[in-house]
């Protein structure tokens, strides 16, 4: 058993450490369309260029990608300076571009000068809606407490969001939620919502005729878009880096709203975003590789099992031995009882977000997760199980003399084995839903479709990566049912 179990996290180890090669810069992005496009310009300039970059997408919000920068598992990402003053790095007294670069620098981080454009947060709100309540600035929400707030998560958590501009501006508004940032247009164009949070720089504000409410305080600070870098890279080849500035005061506030547009309404992908802007740009034509549906299928579906079959394996090599020793041992029973029911109450997005700082980013994190996630469903039903068997059948084997390990293995076992298998199907099923969630920390699967489709409002990529995961669900439990007479004695099945 210890063979086995040293041998499978000896493998999953391997699979999430095995990084890109040494000479292969790892660019990350966050879940938004923005910087994925400039995450997609810099890995096709530096792949045009001689070095081998692969970008790691829609990674989550900004601690994820600037620890995972501090930790050696991302080697570039774009950043905007706001972000990085009054987020990352507000404890200190940063007061101009130099204090920022030095105080990068001391942490092994560099940063190019801004990329050319300003994204600052603003406040919206529908044309027609601000003409009814004559609404033009934020201070103008005082009057107007009753109204339905909105904004990203990340915003909300932000000092230089919602908690410092509610300060800022005295704002008294209570109905205030959480939602995701391409959601949000949706919800305020049906009315749902009244006022959200923007982009200044997003695609969506003209379309959806939304009102930039004027910050008459001066509360939100510029952010300007910035590459960040580990200097290491510059360590090992400086011309890495020159690469990357020559990006710098090239893209503008007009061509990035442009790209913005191209993607979030015009249907084009990132990657041919980026390839036209590098050629109307800098006049040169990179090779970009789309990936036909067939690819993606293929591709997220080998991820997705992989994610599934290891995660669930793991967790039938220990949790059936902890289901065991919980229904033999009332001393332990009780804890690892509580332990299991304690774990999986956690949010399964939370656990994959506590697994960041022990594993980084990756397979790694998700699978560790998706086995801790899987365990008491297993474990419970192997303990309901043994404990329901009949004393007598017990007492009868004693009395001829079987000792208490062959029982468990020839009676005890074999009567709950139904049991067991229900728990194993049962977490089997849970356990492919719950890894769509992984593509929020870069392990793929079905889940990047769905939040590619969430981020750009289309439907058919949601299906790509949603039907696919119910379809594997029907199909794993079909796979256990069929398992049920191979591992339960026949006069035990359910008929």
């Amino acid at each position: 058993m210890k063979r086995i179990i040293s041998t499978m996290i000896i493998g999953v180890l391997s699979l999430s450490c095995s990084s890109p090669e040494n000479s292969t810069i790892r660019i990350g992005s966050k879940k938004f369309t923005e910087s994925v496009i400039i995450a997609e310009i810099a890995t096709q300039l530096l792949n045009y260029n001689g070095f081998k970059s692969v970008h790691l997408d829609q990674l989550g919000g900004t601690r994820i990608l600037f620890n995972s920068l501090l930790n050696n598992e991302l080697d570039v990402y774009p950043e905007y300076t706001g972000t990085i003053i009054k987020e990352i790095l507000n404890e200190k007294n940063i007061t101009d571009f130099d204090d920022l670069k030095n105080e990068l620098r001391s942490l092994g981080i560099g940063i190019t000068e801004p990329l050319g454009f300003n994204n600052t947060y603003s406040i919206g709100i529908l044309t027609e809606t601000a003409k009814k309540y004559e609404i033009t600035k934020i201070s103008d929400l005082r009057n107007y407490p009753e109204l339905k707030l909105a904004f990203t998560n990340e915003f909300i958590d932000r000092e230089d969001g919602w908690k410092g501009l509610r300060n800022h501006y005295d704002l008294t508004n209570s109905n205030v939620t959480g939602i995701d940032h391409d959601l949000a247009y949706r919800g305020l164009k049906s009315g749902s919502i009244d006022i959200i949070d923007l982009y200044s720089t997003d695609a969506e504000i003209e379309y959806y005729d939304i009102l930039t409410l004027e910050d008459d305080l001066n509360f939100f600070t510029d952010y300007n878009a910035v590459l960040l870098y580990r200097i290491d890279l510059v360590k090992m080849d400086n011309n890495r880096i020159n690469v990357l500035r020559k990006l710098e005061s090239r893209v503008d506030e007009k061509s990035i709203i442009g790209l913005n547009a191209s993607v979030k309404l015009g249907g084009e992908s990132e990657k041919l975003a980026a390839a036209l802007f590098i050629n109307r740009e800098f006049e040169i034509k990179t090779n970009i590789n789309e990936a036909t549906i067939i690819d993606r299928l293929l591709k997220n579906t080998w991820e997705h099992c992989i994610l599934v079959s290891i995660s669930l394996l793991m967790a039938i090599i220990i949790a059936i031995p902890l289901g065991i020793l919980s229904a033999k041992s009332k001393k332990l029973g009780g804890t690892i009882l509580n332990s299991v029911g304690i774990i999986q109450t956690i949010p399964s997005l939370a656990l994959l977000v506590f697994m960041i700082p022990l594993f980084g980013i990756g397979f790694v994190p998700a699978i560790v997760a998706l086995f801790l996630y899987s365990l008491l469903p297993i474990v419970r039903n192997t303990y309901t199980a043994l404990k329901g068997i009949d004393r007598d059948v017990i007492e009868s084997a004693e009395v001829l003399g079987l000792d208490k390990y062959f029982i468990l293995r020839k009676i005890e076992l074999p009567i709950a084995s139904g049991s067991i298998l229900a728990g194993i199907k049962t977490s089997a099923v849970i356990n492919v839903g719950t890894a769509t969630l992984g593509a929020l920390i870069g392990a793929g699967g079905f889940g990047q479709p769905i939040l590619t489709g969430i981020r750009l409002d289309d439907t058919l990529m949601i299906f790509q990566g949603a039907i696919p995961a119910a379809l594997l669900a029907i199909l794993v439990q079909y796979i256990f049912d069929l398992s049920e007479k191979i591992f339960v004695p026949k006069g035990l099945r359910i008929k």
